[in-house]
C-alpha cells in the first residue's frame, strides 16, 4: 500500500482484510500506538473510522516493500502489529482517496466526517494532512460514497507525543467540505463530546497497547491521556483560531 510507513494489505484468517502497519516501519513504532488509540477514541465520539485490531502475523510471513527485494530485512516479526480494517471485499468494494468536486459534494457522511475530523485532528494534534477515503461496492448503481477516516499514525505529533497548535493543521486542502461551515455550532455534536469525555474514558481507550508500540518510554502514554484530557476544552477557540488565520478555511463562517 501507499504511505510512508509502508503499510500492507493482508486477509487475517477471519476472512477480513486490514491495512497492516509494522512495528519496523521507517517512520515511528509509535506509530502503531498513535493508530490504535486514536482510531478508539474516534469511535468514541462517533466519528466514521477504520476498525482497529491487532493483527498476530506469523513469524513465517515475511512482508517486504513494494518492491521486494531478496536482501530487504523482513518488515514483519512474530508479534502483534497493527491493523486497520479495509471496508469490504477488495474484489468488490471500490475504494479512492480522491474524488472531483460534483462526486466529492455527493458524499453521504460529508458533513459529520470531515467536520468532526477537523475537531479531533485540533484536539489530538495530528500533525499530518487529513486522510480520508472513499468507498461504494463497485456494482452499486446508486451515486454516492461514504467517507472513513484513515492514518491516524501522526496524531499526539507523531512519535513526540508532545502538542504543538498551529492554526491551519488538520484543515482539508479540499474547502469545499467546510462550506456549510457558520459558527461553532456547526461541529456538533463532536466538540461537545470531546468536552465530556472523562479520564477514565481516555485510560479506556489507550488499555491493552502493547509496551513494544511505545518506544524507548511507554510510561509516556500515561503523560499524553493526561494532556488529551486537559485539552478538552481548548477545541472550540482551536477551531476559532484556524478561523482567524487569514486563509478563510470556512467561507462562510463570519
Amino acid at each position: 500500500m501507499r504511505g510512508g510507513s509502508q503499510p500492507s494489505l493482508l486477509r487475517c484468517l477471519n476472512g477480513d482484510c486490514y491495512v497492516v502497519k509494522f512495528r519496523a516501519n521507517p517512520q515511528h513504532v509509535r506509530v502503531l500506538a498513535n493508530e490504535m488509540f486514536a482510531a478508539r477514541l474516534a469511535t468514541l465520539i462517533g466519528l466514521p473510522v477504520a476498525e482497529p485490531a491487532f493483527i498476530e502475523v506469523a513469524e513465517a510471513i515475511a512482508v517486504y516493500g513494494p518492491e521486494p527485494d531478496p536482501r530487504a530485512k523482513p518488515r514483519s516479526t512474530n508479534g502483534l502489529e497493527f491493523g486497520s480494517r479495509f471496508p469490504g471485499d477488495p474484489h468488490t468494494m471500490l475504494v479512492v482517496d480522491f474524488l472531483p468536486d460534483p462526486l466529492l459534494r455527493q458524499v453521504h457522511n460529508l458533513q459529520p466526517a470531515f467536520l468532526g475530523a477537523l475537531a479531533f485532528d485540533k484536539w489530538t494534534c495530528n500533525c499530518d494532512g487529513r486522510q480520508m477515503i472513499f468507498h461504494r461496492r463497485a456494482n452499486h448503481k446508486a451515486p454516492g460514497y461514504t467517507a472513513t477516516m484513515i492514518d491516524q499514525g501522526f496524531c499526539f505529533n507523531d512519535g513526540e507525543w508532545r502538542f504543538f497548535d498551529v492554526p491551519l493543521r488538520g484543515i482539508y486542502p479540499r474547502r469545499l467540505v467546510y462550506e456549510k461551515v457558520q459558527g461553532l455550532q456547526s461541529f456538533e455534536p463532536f466538540v461537545s463530546r470531546i468536552e465530556n469525555l472523562t479520564l477514565e474514558q481516555l485510560k479506556a481507550c489507550a488499555s491493552g497497547i502493547p509496551k513494544d508500540w511505545c518506544g524507548e518510554e511507554p510510561q509516556q502514554l500515561h503523560e499524553v491521556i493526561e494532556a488529551l484530557h486537559s485539552r478538552r476544552r481548548l477545541v472550540r477557540q482551536a477551531l476559532i483560531d484556524a478561523r482567524d488565520c487569514g486563509l478563510e478555511p470556512f467561507p462562510n463562517w463570519h
